[in-house]
């Protein structure tokens, strides 16, 4: 017993003393309880650690006898937004899928409440919204600020400022975000080289369009009510077409100051307007979580209806040949 525990401390330093029935470890024998370690690591062979750069190069063994390669699992294929959200729309190619993934990488990361596009600076690029969300918006001489829409993944960001000299807007990360930039002269070439491709491409620039003109309705003809309703039933329809919202509910970060900067009401405004939908039980927000309790009731109190987000002769118009 005195021998193995000389050999324990000779060859396994941070091994924590073990005691044997029937014998005592001297003082010299004792290690601090902190210095341990699993004594399985001294009974069993080494294993060598697989070549993260070909996973076969080194396989690790057992017992001195080499293992059959394990076969590694191959990663299913996860679309990346902009084409899943054109999926939906028309049946996609296979080269059509590669040529998009392609426009989505590389990719950079920009930080919570930095801008991606400055308004006024040239840009010869838009940007393709990978993750996150971002608002397009303007900042007035004293500090007002109207938000005209709310960028998405799968969206393109940077539209209408590359056909202008300047940037006429500034898109802000509203969550930390991951964007692409594609070359504008790139987005162009597709016309040449894909021209179905280029059609879907350029319907999101008609939807984007189309949701502009039902905000300036809003502004212009809806009560506060009905314009929170419509607000928050657009942000539904469009999260669902990329699988980020259900039935009924999704998650983003909105506060009553940026409802009241993208609908043109005042904090107070919003905020009895929510307690009004939250006392109607047609929706409650409770930690970002954003709940419509009834889609239907909703949709007819604000007028909505989703056709100007997803109804589009695209589909016969640019069918595969």
């Amino acid at each position: 017993m005195q021998l193995l525990a000389d050999l324990l401390r000779t060859h396994s330093p941070k091994v924590r003393a073990v005691a044997f029935p029937g014998h005592r470890l001297s003082a010299a024998h004792r290690l601090p309880y902190w210095r341990s370690v699993d004594l399985d690591r001294r009974l069993t062979p080494a294993i060598r650690r697989p070549n993260v750069l070909d996973p076969y190069a080194d396989q690790p063994t057992m017992g001195g006898a080499d293992m059959p390669p394990r076969p590694s699992a191959a990663r299913p294929y996860v679309a990346r937004p902009l084409t899943r959200k054109l999926g939906r729309l028309v049946a996609l190619t296979p080269e059509e899928v590669a040529t998009l993934d392609a426009l989505q990488s590389p990719t950079r990361v920009i930080r919570r409440n930095r801008e991606i596009i400055t308004e006024g600076r040239k840009y010869d690029a838009l940007f393709i919204l990978i993750d996150g969300l971002s608002i397009r918006c303007r900042i007035l001489h004293d500090g007002r600020r109207q938000i005209l829409n709310i960028a998405l993944p799968g969206d393109f960001i940077g539209f209408p400022s590359t056909f202008s000299e300047r940037a006429l807007y500034s898109i802000t990360a509203l969550s930390d975000c991951v964007v692409a930039p594609v070359p504008f002269s790139q987005l162009l070439g597709l016309f040449g080289r894909q021209p179905r491709l280029a059609a879907a491409v350029f319907w999101s620039f008609a939807c984007e369009a189309a949701m502009y003109a039902e905000h300036l309705i809003g502004v212009g003809r809806r009560s506060a009510l009905e314009r929170v309703a419509h607000f928050l039933l657009e942000l539904l329809t469009r999260l669902q077409a990329i699988g980020l919202a259900d039935e009924h509910s999704f998650r983003m970060p909105l506060t009553q100051e940026l409802i009241g900067d993208a609908l043109g009401l005042s904090v107070p405004h919003v905020n009895r307007t929510l307690r009004q939908l939250r006392a109607d039980e047609l929706v409650s927000i409770e930690e970002h979580i954003v709940m419509i309790k009834d889609v239907e009731a909703l949709a007819a109190l604000a007028d909505f209806e989703r056709s100007y987000l997803d109804q589009f002769r695209l589909p016969d118009m640019i069918a595969a040949p």
